[in-house]
């Protein structure tokens, strides 16, 4: 009985974290955890038990491990000698709550290192000025771009763009150095 009371509590103190790190639930404190979970527990073990599990959580989590991964991963701490790994108990409940929890875990490390606000939409067309502002005729096309941006949850804010040849000209030698530079990453890995 004592072993499933310590495997709620570390799913507990596992959902926990999960809330304050990677659903940005700030109510959810160390101190919160400690006083609801681990009441009796000296707070430097609280403390070192709290930092081990999210240090876990956050290997587990930038990796994305799949349930196999996750199996290697677990042997391997319970294996780790002296303090720095978990016992069984934890293990299994790693194991439980990451098969539970990973999709919504991706999904919030996702939403977090977008870009804001986002492209969300992206309209051009080529349109020929036939007179300028001093009512000069001119033949000259332009390209017309709109921009459709917005942060998520919010109504998006509209940017219209007027390029001359030398400009998109300029865009797109600017887009060639930019995807050089990708590739040259890319290879470079």
């Amino acid at each position: 009985m004592a072993d499933v009371d310590g495997q709620r509590c570390i799913s507990a103190l596992l959902n926990g974290i999960t809330q304050r790190f990677y659903y940005g639930n700030s109510d959810i404190t160390e101190d919160l955890l400690k006083n609801e979970l681990y009441a009796e527990m000296p707070q430097d073990e609280f403390h070192a038990l709290h930092e081990k599990m999210r240090a876990l959580l956050k290997s587990i989590a930038s990796a994305d491990m799949d349930q196999a991964q996750l199996e290697a991963f677990l042997t391997a701490q319970t294996r780790k000698q002296g303090g720095g790994g978990v016992s069984p108990e934890q293990a299994a409940a790693l194991s439980r709550f990451w098969k539970t929890h990973r999709a919504r875990v991706r999904e919030s490390l996702l939403s977090q290192s977008r870009w804001e606000p986002g492209l969300r939409a992206l309209k051009w067309r080529v349109d020929l000025h036939t007179s300028s502002s001093r009512g000069q005729l001119t033949n000259s096309p332009v390209a017309l771009v709109e921009l459709e941006l917005g942060r998520t949850g919010e109504n998006s804010e509209f940017m219209c763009l007027e390029l001359d040849e030398q400009k998109v000209n300029s865009v797109l030698k600017k887009m060639a150095e930019l995807q050089e530079n990708i590739d040259s990453i890319v290879h470079h890995s």
